[in-house]
């Protein structure tokens, strides 16, 4: 793997810190949330970003879906915050059933 230059830490160091945030979050309010998990390319930063919601089944991922879009908010006030702007924010955040690895 290549190393990150200074600039592609600073985003690194950003986006955990938000996926972090929002996984705390995400946890209190959404049954069945397992994890949150995240992939990016960082020469394409902001427009590769993709956040994950892992679920721990089905049903709690069916149930958490009519919420989606609200997180999908949250993630791009919350890099807004930071500076980021997240041109397509549906594009950027999604509940899935599949881990990191997967």
């Amino acid at each position: 793997m290549k190393k990150l230059s200074k600039v592609q830490q600073k985003q690194q160091t950003l986006v955990i810190n938000v996926a972090d945030m929002l996984e705390e979050q995400a946890r209190a309010e959404i049954p069945g949330m397992v994890q949150c998990w995240f992939d990016v390319e960082y020469h394409l930063f902001p427009g590769s970003l993709l956040l994950c919601f892992q679920f721990e089944d089905e049903q709690a991922l069916t149930a958490a879906k009519p919420d989606l879009l609200k997180w999908q908010k949250r993630l791009s006030a919350a890099m807004l915050k930071k500076g980021v702007i997240l041109k397509d924010m549906r594009k950027h955040l999604t509940f899935t059933l599949l881990g990191p690895e997967d």
